[in-house]
């Protein structure tokens, strides 16, 4: 039996609607709702992993081995079914190194394989640097729908990198009433903070007000939505203090939330995307014991882990953390009052890229976008 699949490189993506951000708010509400039903499995026993996570290590006898002689040195393979209307396999995969900047790459260059369920038959291979940026972008932005004040006004973005320019793409879709940006970059004077800038001032005309923070306490003040995205090492991180939040703010976080004050979270509305995916984090953190291999101190600083430590401890019963899926399904209330603190942590899964990359291969069928190529024409062996 004859098995051709659909190569989409970045052009074809772009052309077949990756870049569409009210599409891919809709694709992660679909998304999630699926989840909240089980209509999915992740890998693992739980179907609950994120990925299988390749580290290299810091030195090797074996002359030409990688090491991990960086920030971000790793490959990540994240396979996946999603029911539902999409009922498709498929599996992200990325490799990550930092030193990618010094030489014109991106940090991780990201691919997406689309199955089919029965046989496993590749259907598409796309380039998915685009496809992972908005998924994980449209995933805060549709939970602002539930969970930010209709009349939110002055979001901040921490860390204006790739990530953040795709969810204020998506926010924007979704918050018409935003007309105040906040901008903290590694440094005023960032050149990724000066880009986010020009990006907005281009882009988005109804945007009065554009403020360049010097400091995580000025972003994080008086803003009605906070959206994190930060890529930091971990000695680079900064500490957020709860106190800094205004009354009705909505704090979405998709990178690095290092809190100390963990007690306090427990008077702000706690919601994730995958309980089950930040307690396995919290497992592999107690498992690798309480020093890093010079003796320092580990520290955990995914928003998710900080709630599950709070239900560890016993200060926060297990269904104080609410699940965004029950929220979009109806079954859980999203802000139920104008001055609560929304802390909402979005970890991301490999279901939204299978979702995001279905509606993309859809849409490039309908078009006519793409390269077919042969698997073969019959297998040599069976």
């Amino acid at each position: 039996m004859k098995i051709d699949f659909l190569y989409l490189n970045e052009e074809d993506m772009i052309d077949a609607g990756v870049l569409d951000a009210a599409g891919c708010v809709e694709a992660m509400r679909e998304t999630m709702s699926l989840f909240g039903k089980h209509d999915f499995l992740l890998g693992g026993p739980k179907a609950d992993e994120h990925g299988l996570q390749v580290n290299f290590p810091a030195k090797s006898d074996i002359e030409g081995f990688p090491l991990d002689d960086g920030p971000d040195r790793r490959f990540n393979a994240m396979p996946a079914y999603l029911g539902g209307k999409y009922h498709i396999a498929g599996q992200k995969f990325y490799g990550s190194n930092n030193h990618n900047l010094q030489i014109g790459l991106p940090r991780s260059i990201l691919m997406v394989t689309l199955n089919d369920v029965m046989t496993g038959a590749p259907v598409a291979y796309m380039s998915a640097n685009l496809l992972s940026a908005m998924r994980t972008g449209a995933m805060p932005a549709m939970a602002a729908s539930y969970l930010a004040n209709k009349d939110s006004k002055v979001i901040s973005l921490i860390g204006p990198g790739v990530i953040n320019k795709c969810a204020f793409m998506c926010y924007m879709a979704v918050m018409p009433e935003i007309d105040t940006v906040k901008i903290k970059g590694s440094t005023p004077t960032s050149k990724s903070a000066m880009a986010m800038k020009q990006y907005i001032e281009e882009n988005y005309p109804q945007i009065k007000n554009i403020i360049i923070c010097s400091t995580l306490k000025e972003a994080c003040e008086g803003a009605d939505i906070v959206s994190e995205a930060m890529s930091v090492t971990k000695q680079d991180m900064e500490e957020f203090k709860p106190d800094w939040f205004k009354k009705g703010a909505a704090v979405f976080s998709m990178g690095s939330f290092f809190v100390k004050e963990y007690d306090k979270l427990l008077n702000t509305t706690m919601v994730v995307d995958n309980y089950g995916m930040y307690e396995k984090y919290m497992k592999n953190f107690i498992a690798r014991g309480p020093v890093d291999e010079l003796g320092n101190k580990r520290e955990w600083c995914i928003m998710g882990m900080h709630f599950i430590h709070l239900v560890n401890s016993e200060k926060a019963p297990r269904e104080n953390v609410i699940n965004l899926s029950d929220i979009v399904n109806g079954i859980s209330a999203g802000r139920k009052s104008k001055d609560e603190i929304v802390m909402c942590s979005i970890g991301g899964m490999p279901l939204e890229d299978l979702s995001w990359g279905y509606e993309c291969y859809q849409k490039a069928k309908e078009k006519g976008i793409g390269t077919t190529l042969k698997l073969w024409d019959e297998p040599y062996m069976k």
